[in-house]
């Protein structure tokens, strides 16, 4: 069994005009790093890429892969709605130091599996960048199959991993048991943080999950406990996590309810989102405080 591990898709800071707030972005990492996460994933979907012109993007490549300075993996998000953007970002990455790219395939309208397969074939043929792919069929409007992964996987050695973020067990594990047939090492993770155990019993990598910014020693002792099969501790984590699985159903999205939670933990970091999102209202802000008391985190 491979080693499970936990990755946060981390928030980006911002500040009250819509730069990057350098220093706060720094407290994230920090706070990331103290408690325990084996690594970060800047500009996933919590981390709001969709909203960032390219060249506040290579900003942020820059800081995190410098601040992070190797203390834990850095895989850095380069999705764009163009191939030749994709490749610039993900070469930019690259050349930056970051360990791995994570990539969804272009958005808005649905793609035929072979527009899929030619959207990845053509980034991976122009990048030496190691990729995860990344399925989103609730954003991207439809699904990366097992098939095309693993069609991928086979033309091209840069294809390592893939991030599974759908609700349902059965496609992760219909993937994990695809790939591990060929490619033992083939890291699949899942994108929600309650499925984490699900993935790592099912011959998958782990997870790579948005409540672990909020409080990432809860998701470094509950990977802890997998890794040492301890399963009193893992059923212990499982039920914690459960209830925290409420802070994505607050407000839509939910990146400004974890940015709001960071906060209350003592962060220090502020809330602003790219626009249009809504800071956290007082109604919203009570329930997130609801929620935190519930797992002990308040």
């Amino acid at each position: 069994m491979m080693k499970a591990r936990f990755l946060t898709p981390v928030v980006t800071a911002f500040d009250e005009k819509g730069k990057l707030d350098i220093q706060a972005n720094k407290n994230i990492y920090d706070h990331l790093i103290k408690g325990g996460v084996d690594g970060i994933v800047v500009m996933g979907s919590t981390g709001e890429f969709f909203n960032m012109p390219l060249e506040q993007q290579k900003e942020l490549i820059d800081l995190a892969v410098g601040y992070i300075n190797k203390r834990v993996k850095v895989y850095i998000g380069t999705s764009c709605m163009s191939v030749e953007d994709t490749i610039e970002m993900a070469n930019y990455a690259h050349h930056a130091g970051a360990d791995a790219v994570m990539i969804i395939s272009p958005y808005y309208f649905s793609l035929s599996d072979e527009s899929i397969e030619a959207f990845y074939d053509e980034v991976a043929a122009a990048t030496e960048a190691n990729i995860y792919l990344y399925n989103f069929p609730a954003r991207s409007g439809y699904d990366l199959s097992p098939e095309i992964a693993f069609r991928l996987a086979r033309k091209n050695k840069n294809i390592i991993g893939c991030k599974d973020t759908v609700v349902e067990m059965g496609h992760t594990r219909a993937l994990i048991s695809l790939m591990k047939s060929e490619f033992p090492e083939f890291d699949v993770l899942s994108g929600y943080d309650e499925n984490f155990v699900h993935n790592v019993l099912c011959g998958g990598g782990g997870c790579i999950g948005g409540l672990s910014n909020l409080a990432p020693e809860i998701f470094a002792a509950w990977t802890k406990a997998v890794n040492e099969k301890d399963f009193d501790k893992m059923a212990e984590y499982q039920k914690v996590v459960d209830k925290m699985m409420k802070l994505y159903n607050i407000g839509t999205p939910f990146i400004p309810i974890i940015k709001k939670a960071m906060m209350i933990r003592g962060v220090d970091m502020q809330d602003y989102c790219t626009k249009p999102f809504l800071q956290a209202n007082e109604k919203q802000v009570e329930e997130i405080k609801t929620v935190m008391r519930e797992v002990n985190l308040l």
